[in-house]
């Protein structure tokens, strides 16, 4: 697992999954996590914006604009922006291939790494086999995520008053739920088939929340997880390595505390990747 410091510098990010304009959208922690490091290439890898949320009813604070305004800034400041398109930002799929300034618009990229590998970045939804069978089903979904997402609210909120870290209620759900596993690696399986397809030498998505980092017949598999509970970035450094921030964990080794309060379902993970592996 990589650690942050003040203003530390990374090569590229990738973040998936904000759901800005959902209540649930961690916004201040990841204005926070910008503000402490600098990137040469920032990807916004999908769902970073929620359009579904949005249209059911406006929640876009003062806090979203602000962070709007970082990435702008940053972007006129010397780094690429990437926005990737995923399914909960489709609204943005008519301006694809627009670029403003250094901000790019797709709905997938060739990243090329320090080490000349190179990574196909896209969300992912369009391998993901219950959005292509039925988008009414997706959307019950994402209705069922959102009571997990409340429930998960409340408990952590007596979790902090009792002076325990972060503990995710639906990573739990999902490493004990038999179909939830089996439809994870299916998921993954999909993304290493294209990257195959694609002739890449890995592939790095976000769109179902849960971070990874493996590598299987020497095709990586890259998932950066979000940012509406993990709040998990995913780096590479000026080598070519990857590795993955948790920045809940990261906070509370900056205040000096244990890990154990946290999801050990996260932690069980890989969670660095070295160049060429």
């Amino acid at each position: 697992m990589a650690r942050i410091s003040e203003r530390d510098r990374w090569r590229s990010i990738w973040i998936s999954d904000l759901h800005l304009g959902s209540r649930h959208s961690q916004v201040d922690a990841l204005l926070e996590f910008l503000k402490r490091t600098r990137t040469e290439h920032l990807y916004l890898v999908g769902d970073f914006i929620d359009g579904w949320e949005l249209r059911r009813g406006w929640t876009w604070g003062d806090s979203a604009n602000t962070l709007i305004q970082k990435i702008l800034r940053k972007s006129r400041k010397g780094t690429r922006v990437t926005y990737v398109t995923g399914n909960h930002d489709e609204f943005l799929e008519p301006f694809l291939g627009l670029a403003f300034g250094r901000l790019h618009l797709v709905d997938r990229v060739i990243h090329e790494a320090a080490d000349g590998r190179r990574y196909l970045v896209i969300h992912g939804h369009q391998f993901d086999g219950l959005t292509h069978f039925n988008r009414l089903l997706e959307r019950l979904g994402a209705h069922a995520y959102e009571h997990v997402l409340n429930l998960n609210r409340w408990l952590n909120l007596v979790r902090r008053r009792l002076g325990m870290g972060y503990w995710s209620f639906s990573a739990y759900l999902k490493n004990k739920a038999k179909a939830a596993v089996q439809y994870v690696t299916e998921y993954e399986r999909a993304m290493l088939q294209l990257a195959r397809a694609e002739g890449v030498d890995g592939v790095i998505c976000g769109h179902i929340h849960r971070a990874e980092l493996s590598v299987l017949d020497e095709i990586a598999y890259m998932n950066c997880e979000d940012w509406v509970e993990s709040c998990t970035a995913l780096v590479e450094d000026f080598s070519g390595n990857f590795s993955l921030i948790y920045y809940h964990e990261d906070l509370l080794h900056s205040a000096g505390r244990g890990t154990g309060a946290l999801d050990a379902g996260a932690r069980h993970r890989r969670s660095a990747l070295p160049a060429g592996a």
